[in-house]
């Protein structure tokens, strides 16, 4: 085992060369719809871990982008750590002005930079300085997911599916996303989302009492989804509906998308037959509704596995001299969720700090870098 002051000493010292780094894949746009800007990303990585020597793996995909799974020491016996972040991010190209990415003294700001590009970053860093302080006692896997931010569904699922199989033999799994103070994710709220398609009858607003309004039936179905407000069970936010043609008429169509979040999977069971009656029951005589379940991420749950990782991860620390990290749960959904359910140690949330991610105004801290890089070299030496 390498002394852990010998390993931080390499990685504030390859601190700089890093950030530069950092900013590179955030000045390369990548929204998750930018299959192009995806795959600029994640070449980028490719490119620097050949490099290095170490070896490159890509699943192809024909609408997302490419996964990238890069692992150094690959042939080394004991069992890989596997870090992870994704690449893909939420703003479309141009939002973020050119270039992309502003610095000043603390901070770096622009799209990406905290979720989850950051995170990226730091494992390269980690990686870089295991490798130049010798370290060869196990692989240590970074695997790149593509279409995080769009819940997998331009893949249809086949790119986290990939980095579950891909992980399967892991020791342990450190998920990159963003930190929150000295804290880890180790479980999650799952999301389902639905569309309900109403069809109705259409008629001139002056024999209204003719027609069957679409969208009167929505405004039923919204009432009754709404009701789903349960903090540690379903909670249900309608946040977009479309419906009609013009003002003077009876609207014989409206669309209605609803969220619903819950805390296991057994609840997503729940939820999809909640939905189901209230899309079956129609109010407005003469009117329908079609049912489709557009999104879903299963739910991070609790498990004994991650916690026990938790504890392991945390003796290491405080070996080292690292702040311990506190368990805590995470109200968004995450690729964690699908690993911890294939039945792999997860931890998640162990990137760089910042805030306003999924906003004009994401920012991360600098020297959150070097902090997350010891974090994931730590255990990657000491495990």
């Amino acid at each position: 085992m390498i002394s852990y002051e010998t390993l931080f000493e390499a990685i504030d010292r390859l601190s700089e060369r890093f950030i530069r780094f950092w900013i590179d894949i955030c000045n390369i746009e990548s929204p998750t719809v930018c299959k192009s800007g995806v795959d600029a990303v994640g070449r980028y990585f490719a490119d620097y871990a050949r490099s290095m020597g170490w070896t490159v793996e890509t699943f192809p995909q024909p609408v997302s982008g490419d996964v990238v799974c890069i692992t150094m020491n690959p042939d080394a016996p004991a069992k890989p750590l596997t870090l992870s972040a994704h690449i893909d991010t939420v703003h479309p190209v141009g939002s973020f002005g050119t270039p992309p990415v502003r610095c000043d003294e603390r901070h770096i700001y622009g799209p990406g930079v905290m979720d989850c590009k950051g995170g990226g970053a730091a494992a390269m860093l980690a990686m870089t300085a295991l490798h130049e302080c010798g370290f060869d006692a196990r692989p240590v896997r970074l695997l790149l997911q593509s279409d995080e931010e769009a819940n997998s569904i331009g893949s249809n699922k086949t790119t986290i599916d990939y980095i579950c199989k891909k992980s399967a033999d892991s020791i342990g799994f450190l998920n990159c996303e963003s930190i929150r103070g000295s804290t880890a994710v180790l479980w999650r709220r799952g999301i389902a989302r639905y569309r309900l398609d109403i069809a109705g009858k259409a008629i001139h607003a002056s024999r209204c009492n003719e027609g069957a309004s679409a969208i009167t039936e929505a405004a039923f179905k919204i009432i009754e989804l709404e009701k789903m407000k349960d903090v540690n069970g379903l909670t249900c936010n309608c946040g977009l509906i479309d419906g009609g043609d013009a003002e003077n008429t009876v609207p014989d169509r409206c669309t209605l998308h609803a969220e619903v979040r819950f805390d296991n999977n057994a609840q997503m069971e729940e939820a999809d037959r909640i939905v189901g009656e209230i899309a079956a029951i129609c109010h407005v005589p003469g009117t329908s509704c079609t049912l489709t379940k557009t999104i879903w991420r299963c739910a991070m749950e609790k498990c004994r596995r991650n916690f026990d990782f938790l504890d392991t991860i945390n003796r290491i620390y405080a070996d080292c001299g690292l702040p311990a990290l506190t368990a805590r749960q995470s109200l968004g959904g995450s690729d964690a969720a699908d690993v911890t359910a294939y039945g792999i140690p997860c931890i998640d949330s162990v990137g760089v700090a910042g805030d306003y991610i999924h906003t004009r105004d994401e920012y991360a801290v600098l020297s959150s870098l070097a902090e997350a890089a010891k974090r994931l070299a730590a255990v990657a030496n000491g495990i």
